[in-house]
């Protein structure tokens, strides 16, 4: 990556003098709240927004990050299964979800007398359909990483040269992606898939998704790891029947981020 990148990156933050960062506890986020924190100090405030698609193990993740940084943080409850137009789980879905969680952050921004609000939204992000970025962009939403043409590759790259510990975080998303689009997202469907998902984080996957059809469970994992999801298939199936799926099935075409948008 050109270091010229980095450079720019440091000097569009800094030129806004005080902000307010949309922490989700990934490597995206993460390193934009440390390379703000570091230019800007108690210039910067963080806010996670804690809706229920989103695994308590990023909350906690997060939280350790901002904990380590000691900066200004809130965590935010988000209620967004009351939101019907989200519940209905149509291709829109994110649109809504981030529409409202922007209109979250705009508020706490302007109680805190701070103009601009940054996430990391990167380059890499428009290969993939994410409606919701088009909401973040209609609320006014600062994507500082876009802005200077900077990829997912380079996010990582950068962070384990300033020595970040979560430079190789495996990507994390909304648990709604879990369920088909068209099928409703409730509570027990989001709270069945991070609970299978656990469970594969425990037996060794780092990267893993489990894909919810109905009483089928479809698992994800790289493609490197795919021979020992058969080594634990007795204890994988055990556990994600006991959690309530009837079918337990491997996507022998391993984990790809979006993979519910291929339909």
């Amino acid at each position: 990556m050109n270091n010229s990148k980095l450079e720019k990156l440091r000097e569009t933050i800094a030129s806004k003098g005080k902000i307010l960062v949309a922490f989700s506890g990934g490597v995206d986020s993460g390193l934009l709240l440390k390379i703000a924190h570091d230019l800007l100090g108690e210039n910067v405030f963080c806010v996670t927004i804690d809706a229920e698609v989103m695994p308590r193990s990023e909350l906690n993740h997060a939280e350790k990050i901002v904990r380590e940084l000691g900066c200004g943080y809130e965590v935010v409850k988000f209620p967004i299964l009351d939101n019907k137009n989200f519940v209905k789980n149509s291709r829109e879905r994110c649109y809504y979800c981030k529409k409202e969680s922007s209109k979250i952050l705009k508020k706490i921004a302007s109680d805190k007398g701070i103009k601009y609000i940054a996430d990391g939204v990167n380059q890499s992000d428009f290969d993939e359909y994410r409606p919701g970025i088009r909401a973040s962009d209609e609320e006014g939403i600062w994507h500082p990483f876009v802005e200077v043409g900077i990829t997912k590759s380079d996010i990582r790259k950068i962070s384990k040269e300033l020595g970040f510990w979560f430079w190789n975080k495996p990507s994390s998303a909304c648990l709604a992606t879990r369920i088909p689009y068209g099928e409703a997202v409730t509570r027990e469907r989001v709270m069945k898939v991070e609970r299978a998902e656990e469970v594969l984080k425990r037996v060794g996957f780092k990267q893993v998704r489990v894909r919810m059809h109905g009483e089928i469970a479809r698992i994800e994992v790289m493609e490197e790891q795919l021979e020992q999801v058969f080594g634990l298939r007795a204890e994988i199936i055990k556990e994600l029947k006991g959690i309530g799926f009837k079918y337990i099935t491997i996507d022998l075409g391993g984990y790809r981020s979006g993979s519910m948008d291929e339909v």
